[in-house]
């Protein structure tokens, strides 16, 4: 839809309208959507004039695709404000047909015959069509419809096919304008843009919402149920247009896009604890230790580890973290030049030692206090087994591993105390393959002593592990290493990978990276820089390590788009 509809009025849905939910609830085809290497390039102003024409060509078919899904909506309709809206947004429809073709033409189409459709802006048209005609899964045939409701929630089934289009396109527009440099007047995708910025689309799209919010009141459970399908299949064939679009220049994205497994290795390494994960390992062995311990009254069999009782020990972890974390806040703060300084890998390198000693010494705390002993291998594996992982982690690197077409190596680098626990989280994914690099703990007969085997418990550590790792790859492939962390702990490998990807929110690594000089850029805007930058042979895009700048990711969506694509 190239010409944005009139604004018929800016209506704000409430936070817990049915479509605000389903647009969080299916951000990762947003993600995916504004990752597709036609967006990149559209953003950065260097997509080839004809894939564009070929693309806007497509809108005639989707405005009148959507002009007689809502004239079949309104006849739906029982309600008078309900059919005025539909009207309304029909007449939108209507009017960005007549103007599409004088839109069109500046792009030196002609159009004296129609461009014909494609086949995925065919899928979308008849989904639509399909929809608005009443044939739906759980629905009665049209005809058999016998009461003015039944037929309402045909209008409500087409406005859950039609709205995530409205939405993703709003979404893009205002992503897209995010990225305009004012100084630039010769973007030539600029009035596109805008044209889906703009606040008449805005507000339409918020109109568009609202309405479906309106009609969905009165449906029952099971048919919201039947909304959420049509919203995410449309959401679904949305990803398949913008990757249906043919693209003959070289892409930054997919990063694998290129990759000749006979030539290439991909090297992909990751924290565990809050990278991949919503809870901190520690938390998690901490309350198998406290749940697991005996009462305080209770007496223990001879010849079995002692252990504390659940409260000693819920009263030692308090102490423990409450000193970790103190100690911790003192050791960044103490890290910090008195001035910000260039970016320099050496000088943080030294500085970070002091962090690895403060490292060592609280996990020496640890192993001392005997807070982990006498806990059970299986409770441990059970734990791992249901551990929750952040969302879209298991999929991404379920895909990586099976991928045969890639030539893929997966380290995991962590200060996990157990390993085990790393291990059973990703067995039960499938993921055996993963290389485990981190801590274990000490088992006699499948009963941790609480000693700990140290092996990555520092930013040092984790660097010479990652160090380690690449000397002992054959020289025979060419490497792409990529760092995916959340800490400062992951710093020094962030860095040193060619690709560093932050995750998450941590104000310790902002600030310490901050005051070494280290550049925090977020992936889609950086993915769109290297876009412009990009040759004609992809010669002058080349990642590289220790660069300073690492790029920052909401989630692993953005990491399976930016490496898989859809």
């Amino acid at each position: 839809m190239a010409i944005p509809p009139k604004s018929v009025g800016a209506v704000i849905p409430t936070e817990d309208g049915l479509a605000s939910r389903f647009w969080i609830k299916f951000r990762r085809e947003s993600v995916l959507s504004l990752y597709s290497p036609f967006v990149i390039c559209l953003a950065s102003g260097s997509l080839e004039i004809d894939t564009f024409r070929h693309c806007i060509a497509q809108d005639v078919h989707f405005l009148k695709a959507f002009a007689q899904a809502y004239e079949l909506a309104e006849d739906c309709a029982d309600d008078d404000d309900a059919k005025l809206a539909i009207s309304k947004l029909r007449k939108g429809v209507l009017e960005a047909l007549k103007l599409h073709n004088s839109f069109v033409q500046e792009w030196g189409l002609d159009f004296v015959k129609e461009c014909p459709i494609n086949s995925a802006t065919l899928k979308y048209t008849e989904f639509v069509l399909a929809t608005a005609s009443g044939k739906v899964e759980g629905l009665k045939a049209p005809g058999k419809l016998d009461t003015p409701f039944e037929k309402t929630k045909i209008a409500a089934y087409t406005l859950g096919a039609m709205t995530p289009c409205m939405r993703l396109y709003a979404f893009l527009g205002k992503e897209l304008e995010a990225l305009l440099d004012p100084s630039e007047h010769d973007h030539p995708y600029k009035k596109w843009i805008g044209n889906y910025s703009s606040e008449g689309f805005q507000a339409t799209t918020l109109q568009t919402e609202d309405l479906l919010d309106k009609l969905s009141v009165s449906l029952t459970g099971e048919e919201l149920n039947i909304i959420e399908k049509l919203y995410h299949q449309a959401m679904k064939l949305e990803i398949e247009f913008f990757y249906a679009q043919t693209l003959t220049q070289p892409t930054v994205i997919p990063l694998t896009k290129k990759h000749d497994p006979a030539r290439d290795r991909l090297m992909i390494f990751s924290d565990f604890d809050l990278t991949c994960t919503v809870v901190d390992s520690s938390a998690i062995l901490a309350e198998i230790a406290i749940v697991t311990a005996p009462k305080s009254d209770q007496n223990q069999t001879e010849g079995q580890i002692t252990r504390m009782s659940s409260s000693e020990l819920r009263n030692t972890w308090g102490e423990l973290s409450q000193q970790y974390t103190e100690e911790y806040e003192q050791c960044i703060e103490s890290m910090l030049p008195s001035k910000k300084e260039e970016f320099n890998y050496e000088t943080l390198h030294t500085a970070l030692e002091k962090l690895s000693d403060f490292e060592k010494r609280a996990n020496s705390r640890v192993i001392e206090s005997g807070v982990l002993k006498g806990l059970n291998f299986e409770d441990i594996k059970r734990a791992g087994e249901r551990l929750i992982l952040q969302d879209g982690c298991t999929n991404f690197l379920q895909k990586i591993v099976k991928d045969e077409n890639l030539n893929a190596h997966v380290h995991l680098l962590s200060y996990c105390w157990c390993g085990d626990l790393i291990r059973a989280a990703f067995s039960s994914g499938g993921l055996d393959v993963v290389n485990i690099h981190a801590n274990e703990l000490s088992f006699q007969e499948s009963v941790s002593t609480g000693e700990i085997i140290m092996e990555v418990q520092s930013p040092i550590d984790k660097i010479e592990a990652f160090d380690q790792i690449i000397q002992g790859c054959s020289d025979d492939k060419r490497n792409l290493t990529v760092y995916i962390g959340d800490s400062v702990g992951d710093l020094l490998c962030l860095l040193k990978a060619d690709i560093g990807i932050v995750i998450g929110s941590s104000s310790s690594l902002r600030t310490v990276g901050d005051h070494y000089g280290v550049s925090f850029v977020p992936l889609f805007p950086g993915l769109v820089k290297k876009q412009k930058e990009y040759g004609a042979d992809g010669s002058c895009c080349i990642w590289k390590g220790q660069s300073g700048v690492l790029y920052t990711a909401s989630g692993w969506d953005d990491i399976h788009a930016l490496f898989l694509g859809h």
